[in-house]
Parts: C-alpha cells; sequence; structure tokens
C-alpha cells in the first residue's frame, strides 16, 4: 500500500470518528434496541427516510463494531456530486453507491447491493427511495427489500425508525439544533413461505411503523 493510500485511509478513520462525536454531541443520538441485540450478524437495517442526515445518524448509532462491517446503500448521484462528497461517500461510509438514474446505469443496482452482502458486509437501505417529503409517515416501498429477502434469506432484515431528524436539521437550514435524534431497531421481519412480493413489503412496512414514536414524531 503506497503512503497516498495510508493516509487517505487514515482521514477517513479520522474523519468517521469526527461524525460520531460530532452526531453525539450535536443530536445526543441515542440507539433503542427493541427486539433485537446489537450482535455481530449480518443485517440490512432498513429505515425511513426525510433528511440527508438520516445515514450518517444510524451509522453513528451504531457500536464501533458493528459500524465497521456495516455500509450504507446510497445515491451515486447524490455522493459523486463534488470530490469532498465522495470521498465521505466511498472512503468515511465505504457506501454501496447506486445510480438512480435508469438511462445512465451501466451496473445492475441489485446486483451491487447482494454483491456487498455476498462480502460479508452488513448494510443500511432506505425502501422508500427518495426521501419523504410529504405528510404520510412513509412512502411505499420498492421492491428492492423484497429481492435481498428473497435471494439472501439468512440475511437479518431489521426495522429502524429515526426520530427528531427534521426537528434537529431542518429543511434550508445548515446549522443543526441541539435535540435528541433516537434510532430505534425493531425485531427483523423475515420473508415467509409462499408470501408475495406485495404482501411482505407491506408487512415490512408496518414493522417499520410500529417503533414510530406515540407522538407521531415521524423523523
Amino acid at each position: 500500500m503506497s503512503w497516498t493510500d495510508r493516509a487517505r485511509r487514515l482521514l477517513a478513520r479520522l474523519c468517521g470518528q469526527a461524525i460520531v462525536v460530532f452526531a453525539r454531541t450535536v443530536t445526543a443520538v441515542r440507539a433503542e434496541w427493541r427486539g433485537v441485540a446489537p450482535l455481530p450478524v449480518q443485517r440490512v437495517y432498513f429505515a425511513n427516510h426525510t433528511s440527508n442526515a438520516d445515514m450518517p445518524m444510524i451509522w453513528a448509532a451504531l457500536p464501533p463494531a458493528l459500524r465497521a462491517r456495516t455500509r450504507p446503500v446510497a445515491a451515486a448521484d447524490y455522493w459523486l456530486r463534488t470530490r469532498l462528497r465522495a470521498f465521505f461517500g466511498a472512503e468515511v461510509f465505504r457506501a454501496v453507491l447506486i445510480d438512480r438514474r435508469r438511462e445512465a446505469r451501466t451496473e445492475d443496482p441489485m446486483a451491487a447491493i447482494l454483491g456487498a452482502l455476498d462480502e460479508g458486509h452488513s448494510l443500511i437501505l432506505f425502501p422508500e427511495g427518495n426521501r419523504n417529503m410529504g405528510p404520510e409517515p412513509l412512502l411505499p416501498f420498492r421492491a428492492g427489500l423484497h429481492s435481498i429477502a428473497l435471494e439472501r434469506p439468512q440475511v437479518e432484515l431489521v426495522p429502524t425508525w429515526i426520530a427528531n431528524l427534521n426537528a434537529i436539521m431542518p429543511k434550508g437550514e445548515v446549522i443543526p439544533l441541539p435535540l435528541i435524534a433516537t434510532v430505534t431497531f425493531g425485531a427483523p421481519v423475515r420473508l415467509e413461505p409462499g408470501e408475495d412480493r406485495a404482501a411482505f413489503l407491506a408487512r415490512a412496512a408496518a414493522a417499520l411503523l410500529a417503533l414510530r414514536p406515540a407522538n407521531g414524531e415521524a423523523a
């Protein structure tokens, strides 16, 4: 490994540690484990999505041993837009970058996701596909979560609800407000024998919604 590569990896580790410190200091991000324990098993943490800070909050909330083996699935067109974002996406978060532009794709997104799982990584996934900016707590889930459940049934699918991020980082704001963010991890869901895609995705969405705070705080 060259000196440049070593320096880049060291910088990535330092930036990752800084993100964790920032998240815990500014948002006091807190993890709640309900029906599941923070064990070193392969998982897909599937979460609601209303803010660009969602992925870093989940990543920061994981214990260090789990964080080290977990990669987010993220939009290449967002994370590769600038050199700085590309560094954080590829080097700090080690994201599985997916091109959302169908006409520009050179690789099947599901092949990249399954490939990362086959390498032994856990993943962070937002099954709504895009940020939910509307009044509904969740957008309809896309097919990817079902494909993972079908193709890699040994991987635990853990619903993960992020609360308070809209209040901490309102749209258009640069400086976060000092409020507590909570990341709640629920009991894993699995594809049942004979269960079709629509039924599975509806059940997975219900499992995620069940973690929503009683006061209706979406994110």
